[in-house]
């Protein structure tokens, strides 16, 4: 099946953006929804892209935005919700992964990618993060049907112009002098670049060997966070002394930041923390390393202005 439309659910975000310039410079014709097409007038100085005003949680209009797409791709996803029970991962991950896997079958398109996350697991002392992208994973697969290929791609944490993860440690390290205190420092990561993990949504659209596959996706290295966090405060140029908090306080942090406006860190995000986010030994690996990328957006360099020169260089 030779491609000419793909719809991207969170294309608006900080993966679809990347992933959006790499399709269009395919030549493909994207349909984007957002609620808000007037915040992401950039996006349509890409070629083919067309922004739909739509809430894809509304089935109907869902149905309607993606009709007459070959493929979607769904990177829908949240790091915290505005409760503290789980309802606001299971709509964002569960509930949406159901509505799209219907609106897919009702409209006829034959192939959907799915992002979920590294060690996802559907288990009662994992967070609900994890639990819910196992659980929304698990059904785009077990429920398809034979007339929709599916493909879960499952990243490590992602790095890159626009991220959140690295950004959020450089502001943290920005606002808290001299020492800086650190939850769960041992918790190990393979961060990924953004521009790896849109390739490979990029070539699973036409490979049909990852047809039913579930597609780990990490960096050529491990870290530690104390380790993330230090290089950061290097990048930045900032002299902090990191100190590591044993169990009991890195919990007490999680209470007190999740109450804390934009909850910079929660319980949930302390429970994922505890699963170490690393690929299987052996397993094979994104080519493109952190202190490849990072200094070029990292340090006081304008971020918009560092965005556009990757863009320029086709670095994804």
């Amino acid at each position: 099946m030779k491609l000419t439309c793909v719809s991207i659910l969170g294309g608006t975000g900080f993966v679809g953006r990347h992933l959006a310039a790499r399709l269009s410079a395919r030549g493909l014709q994207l349909r984007m929804p957002t609620r808000h097409p007037q915040r992401h007038r950039d996006l349509r100085l890409l070629d083919g892209v067309r922004l739909i005003e739509a809430d894809v949680h509304d089935p109907a209009q869902l149905a309607k935005t993606i009709e007459g797409s070959e493929a979607v791709i769904n990177l829908v996803g949240i790091l915290n919700e505005r409760g503290r029970d789980g309802r606001g991962f299971t709509q964002a991950h569960v509930e949406l992964a159901k509505k799209v896997l219907d609106a897919c079958q009702r409209t006829g398109v034959q192939r959907l990618l799915h992002m979920s996350a590294l060690h996802a697991q559907n288990t009662p002392d994992t967070s609900h993060y994890l639990r819910t992208k196992a659980e929304a994973e698990s059904l785009v697969h077990t429920l398809s049907g034979p007339a929709l290929a599916v493909t879960s791609l499952r990243p490590s944490v992602i790095f890159g112009p626009g991220g959140d993860f690295l950004g959020r440690f450089s502001k943290l390290l920005e606002d808290i002098p001299l020492v800086f205190p650190l939850a769960c420092p041992e918790a190990r990561f393979q961060p990924v670049y953004v521009g790896d993990v849109a390739q490979a949504f990029d070539h699973a659209l036409d490979d049909m060997a990852t047809h039913g596959a579930r597609i780990d996706l990490c960096g050529p290295r491990i870290y530690t966070l104390r380790e993330l966090v230090a290089y950061v405060a290097r990048l930045k140029g900032l002299r902090r002394r990191i100190v590591g908090l044993p169990d009991w306080a890195a919990r007490l942090q999680a209470r007190m930041l999740e109450r804390v406006p934009g909850k910079p860190f929660t319980m949930d995000n302390y429970r994922s923390l505890t699963i170490d986010s690393v690929c299987a030994p052996g397993a094979p690996h994104c080519p493109t390393s952190l202190e490849s990328i990072a200094p070029r957006y990292l340090g006081d360099q304008d971020l918009q202005r560092q965005y556009d020169r990757l863009r320029d260089l086709g670095q994804y």
